[in-house]
């Protein structure tokens, strides 16, 4: 009897990378950017500030937890290159 594979148990339900479902930017939610009106000069010459760093702050643990998971070490370093992984 096959082994029944659901989504909630975080096995892959697909058996091949060909009908795996990848996400895209029509995917995306609508973002809303909101300003406000009481700039901090104090911060920097124009009185802004951003947040762009805090989304791609999991790029890095998505890109090597795959290799630890795979290969059973770490790499602390970014770029991964296979003299790393090889190492």
């Amino acid at each position: 009897m096959p082994r029944r594979r659901y989504p909630s148990w975080g096995a892959p339900v697909t058996r091949n990378l060909a009908d795996y479902l990848v996400p895209v930017n029509a995917d995306q939610p609508d973002i809303t950017v909101e300003f406000t009106d009481h700039p901090n000069l104090q911060f920097n010459s124009l009185g802004v500030r951003d947040v762009g760093e805090i989304g791609i702050t999991a790029i890095g643990a998505a890109i090597v937890n795959p290799v630890y998971h795979d290969k059973g070490m770490r790499v602390r370093a970014l770029p991964v290159t296979k003299n790393k992984i090889l190492a």
